[in-house]
């Protein structure tokens, strides 16, 4: 990569915005620059209607290696540190809060704050040599941040033993942690990503929209609310027009055309 090479790039075909980490010397640390650029993205996606489903993957021989760690040991004093994780967070925050779903496309090591973009992400599927990992507390600094995606993402038992052991899970213990949803040989890694985002991509983006919100939201909730809260979601959604649409073309066998409302 050269220097002037964008350290995040994006691509959009079909409906599907793949963003790319571009930092692969650096095996896509997420320095405070990728981060900032990724919020941006992020945002510039969330108003782009035409973009109904995002692929989040990255360039080099890693799919990221957490934060920059030789930035992060070049901060000086407590505001600085806390900006930086302020700033994953967002991040972190920004991709489940998304309107779009997005797919985590996962090759080599997915380590500390990028398992925990892993763990953000709606789906994820790796390559049979990916491997995860919550190292930090091998370097005297736990993985506090990324456990907050991470516990959200497998049992607790199985976050801990990564959080507090540091030793990588392969792909296949991820698949069945609940980590990923696919593993797939590396050849295969491309094919399966665009297969599932086309399938997505062929949805009412309404739906998808709602969907996706209502069920981070009620995750949060005691169950009475969770079905309060859901049963109100759903009732805007039965008087919409896609959900009119599609139940149209379902009993006409026909296939639905979406407005998006």
């Amino acid at each position: 990569m050269s220097e002037v090479d964008p350290i995040l790039t994006r691509r959009d075909a079909g409906g599907i915005a793949t963003l790319t980490l571009n930092r692969p010397a650096a095996r896509n640390a997420l320095s405070v620059a990728l981060m900032t650029e990724l919020e941006k993205a992020l945002a510039a996606i969330a108003a782009d209607a035409s973009v109904k489903v995002v692929v989040l993957a990255s360039a080099g021989p890693a799919f990221c290696a957490g934060h920059d760690l030789k930035e992060m040991r070049a901060l000086t004093g407590r505001d600085e540190v806390a900006a930086v994780f302020a700033l994953c967070s967002r991040v972190m925050t920004a991709v489940v809060r998304l309107p779009q779903p997005v797919i985590a496309k996962v090759h080599a090591m997915a380590t500390a704050a990028g398992c925990q973009l892993v763990a953000s992400c709606d789906l994820a599927y790796a390559s049979t040599d990916a491997k995860f990992a919550a190292p930090g507390v091998n370097i005297g600094l736990f993985c506090s941040t990324p456990m907050v995606a991470l516990s959200r993402a497998v049992g607790r038992k199985q976050a801990m033993e990564m959080l507090l052991s540091g030793v990588p899970v392969d792909a296949a213990t991820a698949e069945r942690w609940g980590l990923v949803n696919r593993v797939v040989p590396a050849e295969a890694l491309d094919g399966a990503v665009a297969e599932m985002a086309g399938l997505i991509a062929a949805k009412s983006p309404y739906t998808l929209k709602v969907g996706k919100e209502a069920f981070y939201r009620q995750l949060e909730m005691g169950l009475d609310d969770a079905y309060a809260h859901a049963s109100q979601v759903m009732t805007e959604n039965m008087l919409a027009m896609d959900a009119a649409e599609g139940i149209d073309a379902f009993l006409e066998k026909r296939q639905p055309v979406w407005r998006g409302c």
